[in-house]
């Protein structure tokens, strides 16, 4: 890199700083740009892909190399996702109100900042698949790059549900304090011993969905309970060394699965719905987390540092939303080359994972050549006029067409 090159990024860095208000919590956005870069680099090492004369299909690495189940206890960090947005929701919920705002308009606001990232993403792909197909690139790999968009878009559908619940999560944390999450955390601990218990055969199939929203709401209500001041570094601590023991014991002495993503062939699965495994680890998480907040908002305050905690918190819902089709581009023009390492050929080698660390830097460059036309769905949109109105209609229609697809119902 040229010296010019450092100077600019270096002006760069220093006016990010400069106008980034006093007031602002640089270790809450630290955390969030943290697990957000956890989000692609997990898929994108744990994901691969196999290719045959139908076209490609999705596979995993852990599928073959177990021992890389303690990788996902690192790069699965929605638990922290999940404790800064409760904790942000809590603090920007107290402004609104606080200036006379409804609830109501309030969450009108934040449910439109995710659902306009969401309905751009899956409207695109939308109008994408039949110009694609009759391009000739086969219907099974566009199935394979449709269920790799759809897999985040679940997470962005659960956290605006939970979104909504804020002000319930306001009143819990009030009345319970840092303990509002403890009855979230017994409800997942019920269901998984109902599910994995001595009367597991007896139950239906269905019960396990019961954990879906406790299970994610779980750490969004430790940050709610962060953000009221209600949990402080003594709780911290608990749930570090709780969630780290609580860990171990379901890992060691009940036999959960050790990846904290599913693998493919395996029964169980601890993240679709969430297991108490899950809840251990984001226990942990956040009282790490907490615990951190100063350290990591010391080391924030380096231009160098800050400047790009910035850029990928104002592009949070483009890396959400984009970073599989990233990764879906690179695999499907390799496609037309045939077994490639570490893209196309099957994860089952360790040679794949050496190949694929190499790819990283890639699928990262499309990801940030995408999210230059992408980013414009994180914005407004513009109302009051027929077109606009036309256009979310359209809008509307290919996104739901997308899903009828993605999820194999057509």
């Amino acid at each position: 890199m040229s010296t010019r090159t450092l100077t600019v990024l270096r002006r760069s860095a220093e006016s990010i700083d400069a106008k980034t208000p006093a007031h602002r919590d640089r270790a809450v956005d630290g955390l969030r740009a943290l697990a957000l870069l956890a989000v692609p680099t997990g898929h994108w090492l744990l994901g691969g892909f196999t290719l045959d004369s139908a076209g490609l299909h999705n596979a995993s690495p852990l599928s073959s190399f177990g021992f890389f189940a303690p990788l996902s206890w690192v790069l699965q960090m929605l638990g922290v996702f999940f404790l800064v947005g409760g904790y942000a929701s809590v603090l920007s919920y107290r402004r609104s109100t606080g200036r006379g705002e409804s609830t109501g308009r309030w969450l009108r606001g934040r449910v439109a900042r995710l659902g306009r990232p969401v309905l751009g993403v899956t409207a695109v792909w939308a109008a994408l698949i039949p110009l694609l197909y009759a391009l000739g690139v086969p219907g099974t790999t566009l199935r394979t790059g449709s269920t790799l968009v759809i897999q985040p878009l679940w997470f962005v559908g659960v956290y605006t549900v939970i979104t909504v619940l804020t002000p319930y999560c306001v009143l819990a944390s009030e009345r319970l304090g840092a303990w509002a999450a403890a009855p979230l955390l017994a409800v997942v601990a019920a269901v998984d011993f109902l599910r994995y218990g001595p009367y597991a055969e007896a139950m239906p199939s269905w019960l396990s969905l019961l954990n879906l929203l406790p299970g994610w709401m779980f750490a969004y209500q430790l940050g709610v309970s962060w953000g009221e001041k209600r949990l402080g570094r003594r709780g911290a601590w608990l749930l570090l060394a709780g969630g780290a023991a609580l860990f171990a014991v379901l890992l060691l002495a009940f036999h959960y699965p050790a990846s904290m993503v599913g693998v493919p062939g395996e029964a169980r699965t601890n993240s679709h719905p969430p297991s108490l495994l899950v809840l251990a680890l984001a226990a942990a998480q956040s009282g790490a987390a907490i615990l951190l907040r100063d350290r990591i908002g010391a080391l924030l305050q380096r231009p160098a540092l800050w400047a790009p905690v910035v850029v990928i918190n104002l592009s949070a819902m483009t890396i959400l939303c984009w970073h599989q089709t990233a990764m879906f581009s690179a695999a499907a023009s390799g496609a037309l080359l045939g077994s490639v390492p570490g893209l196309t050929a099957a994860p089952d080698t360790l040679g794949w994972v050496a190949a694929r660390l190499l790819w990283l830097p890639v699928f990262a460059a499309l990801l940030i050549g995408i999210g230059r036309y992408a980013r414009k769905f994180e914005a407004p949109w513009q109302t009051g006029t027929r077109a606009s109105q036309v256009r979310r209609a359209v809008a509307g229609l290919l996104a739901a067409g997308f899903a009828v697809f993605a999820l194999g119902l057509a």
